[in-house]
């Protein structure tokens, strides 16, 4: 009768064990790799006064389409987003900012006149288009506006002439011409303007 019972509570046990985990759910998948993106100038400004790279500011607005369309397709490319992380501080500024922002020295903030950032103005030069990439060398040096959607080629085109110093020995032009893309393209982009565009 022992062996009965133990016989009994054995399989109870098992079955209990495999009920448990079979309700256990799988761990979580790894989070795919991700730009890492500053969020703030003052973060920004303390990383680069440890260690100076490259910058890349992705300016936006919350209405954007097409800065929505990059974000959830160029950016989204793990050779870009690799590239980007070993290269650049990446930023996302909110060019409607109505934070006042200390930069390099100088205050800004909201203007009415723009509908912007007094920052968004002055690093767009007052071409105010989202999105724009704003990339900068080291310490802040030398920024330069890149209006529009950029497709991953024509940004791994930028960031690869920038980021691997190839500025230095050659004119962009021809650094352009003869540039053969080597990341990942992806699926196709469907470039049809993001509805209300």
């Amino acid at each position: 009768m022992k062996r009965v019972l133990l016989f009994a509570f054995s399989i109870a046990m098992i079955s209990t064990g495999l009920l448990a985990w079979k309700k256990t759910p799988p761990p979580p998948a790894p989070a795919a790799e991700e730009i890492h993106w500053i969020t703030s100038i003052d973060e920004l400004q303390a990383k680069m006064q440890a260690s100076p790279r490259k910058v890349y500011i992705d300016m936006y607005t919350d209405w954007c389409g097409w800065c929505k369309k990059m974000d959830a397709t160029t950016f989204q490319n793990p050779d870009l987003i690799k590239y980007m992380n070993n290269n650049f501080y990446a930023v996302r500024f909110n060019a409607e900012s109505k934070d006042v922002i200390h930069f390099q020295g100088k205050e800004y903030t909201f203007n009415p006149q723009f509908k912007a950032n007094t920052l968004a103005v002055e690093l767009m030069k007052g071409n105010l288009s989202y999105p724009t990439a704003i990339i900068m060398m080291e310490n802040f040096a030398n920024p330069q506006a890149v209006p529009g959607y950029m497709t991953v080629p024509q940004l791994e085109t930028i960031l690869s002439y920038l980021g691997d110093g190839m500025y230095k020995h050659k004119a962009w032009d021809a650094y352009q011409k003869e540039y053969k893309p080597r990341w990942d393209r992806g699926a196709a982009v469907d470039m049809t303007p993001p509805a209300g565009h």
